[in-house]
């Protein structure tokens, strides 16, 4: 079964080059970001808006609430049914997100075979509440280094995963992922990346970053609250509404607010291109470049 992966870094413009190519290909389009799975959580996602929902259908957008459990295993459930529909449909599934692990996960399923210990995972939740995320992540950094240096230090849930793997198999998660590297390719995938200079993919980050406060992300996260939403959940602990967080907390200035937000999502970039310069069969394109894109999913759907 062929599918089409277009990835890359945050803010370079992966959804605009899917819209394209589904528009020209009759496909429809998974979301492979694991924030747009959230409701209520718009602008601080960068969620395809109203108007490009509209051009083209779009799965796996607001599919869970900002307190709700989700995780790779889930998305590569959600996103097997959705694949299946979209050809059910004689249309071409177009997989568009920067959530590297989530688009491994649907193209070659995960390593782990028996289910997570869920009360394991709860007493470490607990544990991170009652003596600060740090100190799991701390942790993790003795135990299996190669995964705290992939996860980001505020990133709770999936500390406490990968501590969970450790702590009921008695092995790393590194270590499973190395054994398993990802070998069994379960869909035919033509992955496309998007790569531009480096310093005018940072001036497109902190444009997007004013854009985002110009729309209202800070009434977004106060909404969130005022919903219950805490600031303490993993989906707001991450890179935007932590942020915000931490202003209407008073925290932080207004100005430091904005500085640290374009700082952190600038080395969130860094780490996506890190991520995927280590995939081998990426075909590495500009986001301008549409008749490229074109030609290469035009190629891939002729061959047979």
């Amino acid at each position: 079964m062929k599918i089409v992966v277009v990835c890359g870094p945050t803010g370079i413009g992966k959804t605009s080059t899917a819209i394209k190519l589904a528009q020209v290909f009759d496909g429809e389009i998974i979301s492979a970001d694991s924030m747009q799975i959230y409701r209520h959580m718009d602008i601080g996602t960068a969620k395809p808006d109203k108007e490009e929902q509209k051009q083209v259908v779009h799965y796996l957008l607001d599919v869970a609430d900002p307190d709700e459990p989700f995780d790779a295993a889930l998305f590569a459930d959600l996103s097997d049914k959705a694949v299946q529909k979209i050809t059910g449909k004689k249309k071409l599934p177009i997989v568009a997100g920067g959530t590297g692990f989530y688009i491994k996960a649907l193209l070659y399923g995960l390593f782990r075979a028996s289910p997570a210990d869920q009360r394991l995972i709860q007493q470490l939740e607990q544990e991170a509440q009652k003596k600060g995320g740090d100190t799991l992540y701390k942790k993790l950094e003795r135990i299996d280094p190669v995964s705290a240096a992939s996860i980001h230090p505020h990133d709770t849930f999936r500390i406490v995963r990968a501590l969970e793997v450790f702590m009921s198999t008695g092995r790393t998660m590194s270590s499973f992922q190395k054994s398993h590297e990802f070998a069994v390719k379960r869909y035919d995938a033509l992955k496309i990346g998007l790569v531009m200079d480096r310093q005018e993919l940072y001036r497109r980050i902190e444009q997007r970053v004013d854009l985002m406060m110009d729309q209202g992300l800070i009434d977004e996260v106060e909404n969130l609250r005022q919903m219950g939403y805490s600031c303490d959940l993993k989906s707001m602990q991450s890179i935007g509404y932590r942020h915000i967080c931490d202003f209407l907390n008073k925290k932080v200035s207004f100005e430091e607010t904005l500085r640290l937000l374009k700082r952190d999502t600038r080395r969130y970039a860094k780490r996506q291109l890190t991520w995927f310069g280590r995939e081998k069969d990426i075909v590495w394109i500009d986001p301008g470049d549409t008749d490229r894109a074109e030609f290469l999913v035009k190629d891939f759907l002729d061959r047979k």
